[in-house]
């Protein structure tokens, strides 16, 4: 899988800085992706950062829609990311049916993911989740040191998701379609998020990321699904 191979080459991409210590606190919510019936509709996804270090409550990663055997057949999958030191007794009692949840206190991040998912260690990140059924449908979590206090150091929006897209997230072999990058604040911290679509000879996939900076980390969420044309 494209965006668990070649995961090293970040930090030579964009992260050549390592070691730093901050004090600085954040939350990232990675919503998504939502709603794909067939080929013809798509439900915009959604992120969302919140500064600060109040937890993040699972019911507000829940995307509503179809039933849950409908839902994954058309894609519906909701992950829910929160990089920050939640309360993880708090977090997983609130964990809604047919989701389960991540909650590591070490790197002060949680989320939420699809019921039947499985953990698969891969070099170089963090933590990693896929579908049984459908393997190219994850979500992965990469953390760096870094020095840099603002993920707006590293480039414009475009820029820095062109970079990870190319040297990271996809092969040269795949041709890639950025459709979006934009920049977002929430109370002072910027973060970007990025949606692009990498195509192969025998697959077509979606993929969902965010990206930034806080207590010393750079952090990137990814999500990605097979796209059904």
């Amino acid at each position: 899988m494209a965006l668990l191979q070649h995961a090293p080459a970040v930090d030579r991409a964009l992260f050549l800085n390592s070691s730093s210590s901050s004090t600085s606190f954040h939350q990232l919510m990675l919503q998504g992706p939502a709603f794909f019936p067939g080929h013809l509709h798509r439900r915009r996804v959604t992120f969302e950062v919140r500064a600060g270090a109040s937890p993040i409550s699972p019911k507000d990663c829940i995307v509503e829609g179809p039933g849950r055997r409908q839902a994954l057949a058309l894609g519906a999958i909701t992950t829910c990311i929160s990089l920050t030191y939640a309360n993880s007794a708090s977090f997983a009692a609130e964990v809604k049916k047919g989701f389960q949840s991540v909650v590591d206190q070490k790197d002060g991040y949680s989320f939420l993911y699809p019921f039947g998912w499985q953990e698969v260690i891969i070099e170089g990140q963090d933590k990693v989740l896929k579908d049984v059924i459908e393997p190219l449908e994850s979500v992965s979590v990469y953390m760096v040191p870094t020095t840099k206090q603002d993920v707006r150091d590293f480039g414009p929006p475009q820029e820095v998701a062109d970079t990870l897209i190319q040297k990271v997230l996809a092969p040269p072999s795949q041709k890639i379609k950025l459709v979006e990058a934009a920049e977002h604040d929430d109370d002072g911290r910027a973060y970007y998020t990025f949606e692009f679509i990498a195509r192969a000879p025998n697959f077509t996939r979606h993929a969902l990321g965010a990206i930034s900076i806080g207590n010393g980390m750079k952090t990137i969420a990814a999500h990605n699904l097979k796209l059904y044309l």
